[in-house]
């Protein structure tokens, strides 16, 4: 390196070298941009030359870095192995110190306090100082006699739904609970920690989580109905927590075993047998012969705990179906008695669970295959009542909440097939389902008639405020109770025919509809009537012609080519030919909406307005003085009667399936004759 170099490179390592002073300095000394460009270089070239030292360092010393990785990582390798012969060590101490507790406890006890008195009630004093001075409202906590401290450290809480860092906690592990306490910002004196919850050893599990980087060193803390995830400093941590809370858990179930077997007396001395036949205690034998140690049962409170925690509801049964048969044939003796009552507390929890899993809060997608798992779990658990309760009310709060959903859009049709689609669609499925969860459970299907019932009177509600709150035409009320009709018919293939309840629930607004366009056509009738001039009609086009004999033809009236004339002409007056066309589009209309309830309706309906138009003719012949116009209105009252009427007797009869004695009354009553037969002619 050059003499300028070594220069240039002392003046920026020294400790005192300012670069706005430097700049500044050299921009004054310089001559032009070419000078600025030259030191530039100077500049760049000392610091290629410096990154090159660097690596030539880096790589010297690479071999060095690898050895020291090498030996940091056997170190902590052997730490770890150290760590966990200590906590093996321990727990073997542990259980030699219960063992022996068990077989001679008051002895030892007395040894104990003989041969250490001091130290033993110093150390105890010590733990409870200890944990008193660092967390805030833990006072109420160590009054439990024989409480203390096992294990305790820092862990970082996480969010369960979205894995985000929640809070810093420290952990304390008693001999019986665990106690979770946050850390205070402003600290004040010893206190350091502030309380947060306290967990019994029974009421939660402990589950290891897989890591999934960067979420790492993780356990879960399962207890009904939440959950928390924590984590500790590194791998080692978590494996020592993991190992002491599954350790802990273990001594306390051993220590109540112990405590129990302890009340038993082991006196030698039988008691009485009593000679009372009717004495009901167990035997002695009896209550020996349950064999209540197995690994499975000492473990199925804590595994039902985390199969409810892991929503497995399943596995959770078939832990309580096993342990049901298990238990079948044995004796009831105070060890049953106590186990029933602790498992009927699990059972308690996951019946809450599968209720809560029903519930219409919970999410409606999915249909009623969806609910078919907490279903079964509650029938198997022996409560199908429920079940069906909680089952039909989900799926009435899903049909409701479909029928809310459906837009009211467009024409009143195509929204009454949207809505008939989707409210017997999941009619038909739910029933389906009802039908496959509850096949021995035979008893509940009445209450699915009861439920099938109320959710139709939902379907017609919304239904009739569509189609008839909003006073829609008779044609298009018709079309729409026909599509209602013929879904409903759908239902028959599974047996059930609800058609009569859909009937029952539309009868009062299709009898309104009725009357309302009866009294529509006979006010338009009227109308007519009174502007009548009793003059053939003249159609102007053979097209209009044409046109009304197709209308003539599709109404049932096959004869009206007869009535025709020359040209375009029609020998009927217009009055008569309007009023045939409207009564018997109120016919066709009245029959899709007919049922036995709206018979009487129906035909009193069709008399009434037919009895109009015969008054009105009647009242014509008694009054025309032209002969010429006595014989036309004469001519349109033998069309009334030789050819209107009978085709809607005829109709009426197709469509109802019995004949209409009150219209074949009316038409033999009202039949045309010549009163004068030079000229007056009437309607008898």
């Amino acid at each position: 390196m050059s003499e300028t170099g070594n220069r240039l490179r002392k003046l920026l390592e020294s400790p005192n070298f300012e670069p706005q002073n430097y700049v500044k300095q050299l921009s004054q000394q310089s001559d032009g941009d070419r000078d600025l460009q030259e030191h530039r270089q100077k500049i760049q070239n000392l610091a290629d030359e410096t990154a090159q030292n660097l690596k030539k360092n880096v790589y010297k010393n690479y071999r060095q870095f690898i050895e020291t990785a090498k030996e940091i990582s056997y170190l902590e390798s052997e730490m770890y192995q150290l760590s966990h012969i200590l906590t093996e060590q321990k727990s073997i101490m542990e259980s030699i110190t219960q063992a022996l507790l068990s077989t001679d406890k008051d002895e030892t006890s007395k040894e104990m306090q003989a041969a250490f008195p001091k130290e033993t009630e110093e150390l105890k004093q010590r733990t409870l100082t200890s944990l008193l001075e660092k967390v805030e409202g833990a006072k109420t906590i160590m009054d439990t006699p024989g409480r203390h401290l096992v294990y305790n450290g820092d862990l970082v809480e996480f969010d369960v739904d979205n894995m985000s860092p929640i809070q810093k906690v420290h952990a304390f592990l008693m001999n019986d609970c665990l106690l979770i306490a946050t850390w205070l910002p402003n600290r004040r004196g010893t206190v350091k920690y502030k309380y947060n919850a306290l967990y019994d050893l029974e009421s939660f599990a402990v589950v290891n989580v897989k890591d999934n980087p960067p979420m790492k060193d993780m356990f879960k803390i399962l207890m009904f109905p939440d959950s928390r995830i924590f984590q500790a400093e590194n791998s080692k941590v978590k494996k020592e927590w993991l190992e002491i809370l599954d350790e802990t858990k273990k001594s306390k179930v051993t220590k109540e075993r112990h405590k129990k077997e302890e009340v038993v007396p082991t006196s030698p001395v039988r008691a009485e047998v009593s000679t009372n036949p009717f004495d009901e205690d167990e035997p002695v034998d009896a209550q020996e012969g349950v064999d209540l140690s197995l690994e499975w049962i000492q473990e199925l409170p804590e595994d039902l705990d985390v199969c409810i925690a892991q929503r497995d509801f399943e596995g959770a049964v078939d832990l309580l179906d096993k342990l049901n048969g298990y238990l079948k044939d044995q004796p009831v003796t105070q060890k049953v008695k106590e186990l029933r009552l602790t498992v009927e507390e699990r059972v308690r929890q996951l019946t809450e669970v599968l209720v809560f899993e029903l519930s219409p809060d919970r999410s409606l997608r999915g249909g009623p295959k969806a609910t078919r798992r907490a279903v079964s779990q509650l029938i198997r658990l022996g409560q199908s009542t429920k079940a069906c309760e909680l089952f039909l009310k989900n799926r009435a709060a899903a049909v409701q909440t479909a029928i809310r959903q459906l837009r009211i859009e467009g024409a009143t049709l195509l929204y009454i097939h949207k809505l008939c689609n989707i409210f017997f669609t999941s009619l038909l499925e739910t029933a389906k389902e009802f039908q496959m969860d509850f096949a021995e459970n035979t008893g509940c299907y009445s209450a699915f008639v009861v439920w099938s019932k109320s959710a139709m009177r939902m379907f017609v509600d919304a239904f009739t405020k569509q189609v008839f709150d909003s006073k829609e035409s008779l044609s298009t009320a018709a079309e729409c109770v026909k599509v209602a009709k013929e879904h409903c018919q759908q239902l028959t293939e599974i047996g059930l025919d609800l058609t009569f309840t859909l009937q029952s629930l539309l009868v009062k607004d299709i009898k309104a509809a009725l009357q309302n366009y009866n009294d529509i056509i006979m006010e338009a009738t009227k109308h007519r009537n009174s502007e009548e001039m009793w003059r053939r009609m003249n159609l102007m086009t053979p097209e209009a012609l044409a046109k009304l004999k197709d209308e003539m033809c599709s109404c049932g009236i096959g004869s009206f080519e007869q009535y025709t004339g020359d040209d375009c002409w029609v020998n009927l007056s217009y009055t008569i030919v309007a009023f045939t066309k409207q009564m018997m589009s109120f016919l066709e209309e009245g029959l899709k909406l007919y049922f036995p309830e709206l018979h009487m309706v129906l035909l009193e309906s069709l008399r009434e307005i037919i009895l109009v138009a015969v008054q009105h003719v009647d009242y014509s012949l008694r009054c025309e003085q032209d002969p010429e116009k006595k014989a036309f209105i004469l001519q349109n009252a033998s069309f009334l009667h030789d050819t209107v009427l009978p085709v809607v007797e005829r109709r009426f009869e197709e469509g109802v399936g019995k004949p209409a004695k009150q219209l074949q009354d009316l038409r033999k009553s009202t039949r045309p004759v010549r009163v004068n037969p030079e000229s007056t002619t009437s309607m008898v």
